[in-house]
């Protein structure tokens, strides 16, 4: 009996000295999914209240370069954080071209703003008699896909972000 009370022991000390080793390889190291980001295509920022989603341009391009003249989609969702202050949008500027925003650019509280319809994907229809808020930029140079390029959104009450 005291045969198997040693051996009982022993096998158990050896568990939790593996059991402390392997716990101890991941001590220090950089998790891989601590830096991840969402898989859409475009980028994000947020400023105070307003969380800005998915920024980014959509152009069906057929050779080097989208030529100024040409009008392209810009396309996001701008969410309000706050549960009680309503933002609008103001304007989007950028140095690539003119920005022109069509519907409301109103963005309720606890709400989001849903600009463009992303290929393969029915629009957003908002509720009541609104119509949906579209931006076209109107190129004053040109661009090409997989670039990035900056955009300045101007919000009532969170201010401008890039």
């Amino acid at each position: 009996m005291n045969r198997l009370t040693n051996r009982l022991a022993a096998a158990t000390a050896g568990l939790a000295a593996c059991g402390l080793v392997l716990t101890g390889c991941g001590t220090g190291q950089v998790t891989q999914t601590s830096s991840q980001e969402s898989g859409v295509n475009g980028t994000a920022a947020n400023l105070k209240d307003i969380a800005l989603r998915n920024v980014h341009l959509q152009a069906v391009q057929t050779s080097d370069f989208l030529e100024p003249g040409s009008a392209v989609e810009l396309m996001f969702v701008a969410a309000n954080n706050s549960p009680d202050v309503n933002d609008t949008l103001r304007s989007i500027t950028s140095e690539v071209g003119t920005v022109t925003i069509t519907g409301s650019g109103a963005v309720p509280a606890g709400g989001a703003l849903i600009v463009g319809s992303p290929d393969g994907q029915d629009a957003v229809t908002p509720a009541g008699d609104v119509k949906p808020t579209s931006a076209e930029v109107t190129l004053d140079a040109p661009i090409t896909n997989g670039l990035t390029y900056d955009f300045v959104f101007d919000f009532e009450k969170a201010g401008k972000a890039t």
